[in-house]
């Protein structure tokens, strides 16, 4: 992927996106740490974390794109990848207690010497190692994904049956990590983090960098995106979502594109989860709640599928709906709240948001010309032919 490809694969429009993720990256970091509290301007340390988990959920949200806006893979369990990833930043997190623990033991976390865990489990072995645990985030969920890709695609299981089972996945997920001798926490999960490559998880300019590297993986993964679809597998992934079978007839292997965008996608969730996890300070089951992953195909449609800017603004203005309406008297109707919005875009902006208004702005580029000739041709200016 060189860079020639990357700019080229950029538009108007994504250079204002990427520019605005960018100066929040930078502003709210430096606002939260150098203005006085109080001020106007200062951005308190409990907000900075909030966006942070908007901006994580954004680049859910971008990997669900990927693969139900291009390539018409709609999944209903990317929230399984994206807890996965944050299982192995929680991991690192809890290695990293030490004997600063409830109970003072320097190897177990808490919970284990609370369920009498003689020893430290064999796939918890490296996650001391900040490297090691970033390696896992990436490939614990871009391994289910292969797994899970590679069976599904082979077998040509499409269409609502593929959601149906990427569904059950990761409800088989949240049933399994709720067992306490599954080794990572049961039902409380993992939660009491201290430190993160050594600075203190809770200090306000380790939260201030973890927004900043949240953005900065948004933009990261957005250059992902937008160059796959750009270059000729995009055109491919669109012919598969359009017309699969006339695709494999046309001699292209499609099972090995879906699952090379799946994959690359789970991994996209897998961090997304990963910068999460320290920035809320717990990861427990409930993120794996099929509800979650139905949830996050929402903002993809609330936003616009297949524009990728759509998908991480949809995500944005869904949660910060969600916090809005949850914390007054609305809070228990979010859910019928949610439901109406996904009703009402359907019916009436089935593009999404920014899908909407670029099909508005193409449609009125497209009137400007011909207004513009039949203008001309009122005025008896008209351009002479070339001789045939």
């Amino acid at each position: 992927m060189t860079p020639h490809m990357l700019t080229r694969s950029l538009d108007r429009g994504a250079a204002i996106f990427l520019a605005v993720v960018a100066a929040c990256g930078i502003l709210i970091p430096l606002s939260s740490l150098l203005l006085p509290a109080g001020s106007f301007l200062q951005v308190p340390t409990y907000l900075v974390a909030l966006w942070g988990k908007y901006v994580c959920y954004a680049i859910l949200a971008l990997s669900i794109d990927l693969i139900w806006g291009y390539c018409g893979i709609l999944s209903l369990g990317h929230g399984a990848f994206f807890a996965l990833g944050g299982y192995a930043m929680g991991m690192y997190l809890m290695r990293q207690i030490g004997a600063r623990g409830v109970y003072g033991n320097p190897i177990l976390p808490d919970f284990m010497v609370f369920l009498n865990y003689s020893k430290l489990p064999w796939y918890w072995h490296g996650f001391d190692m900040f490297w090691f645990a970033a390696l896992m985030v990436l490939f614990v969920p871009g391994l289910l994904a292969f797994c899970f890709g590679w069976l599904a695609f082979r077998s040509r299981v499409t269409g609502v049956y593929l959601s149906i089972i990427t569904q059950a996945m990761t409800y088989a997920l949240l049933l399994a990590f709720f067992r306490n001798d599954f080794g990572f926490g049961g039902n409380n999960g993992m939660t009491d983090f201290k430190d993160i490559l050594g600075f203190n998880v809770q200090a306000e300019g380790t939260r201030a960098a973890l927004f900043a590297l949240s953005c900065l993986a948004l933009i990261l993964c957005f250059l992902i995106c937008r160059s796959v679809v750009s270059s000729k597998l995009g055109k491919v992934l669109i012919a598969i979502r359009d017309a699969e079978s006339r695709s494999r007839f046309l001699g292209y292997r499609v099972e090995s594109h879906k699952l090379f965008v799946f994959t690359l996608s789970a991994c996209m969730a897998g961090v997304a989860g990963a910068l999460y996890v320290p920035q809320v300070g717990i990861i427990n089951p409930s993120e794996f709640a099929p509800g979650n992953s139905i949830e996050a195909v929402i903002w993809v449609a609330v936003g616009g599928r297949g524009t990728l800017i759509g998908a991480a603004l949809g995500a944005i203005v869904v949660n910060y709906a969600k916090t809005y309406f949850t914390s007054g008297v609305l809070a228990p109707y979010w859910l019928f709240m949610l439901g109406a919005m996904f009703i009402l875009v359907t019916l009436l902006l089935p593009k999404g948001i920014v899908g909407t208004f670029n099909a508005w702005r193409e449609s009125a580029r497209d009137r400007r010309p011909a207004a513009t000739t039949a203008s001309a041709a009122e005025d008896g200016i008209i351009e002479p032919k070339m001789a045939e």
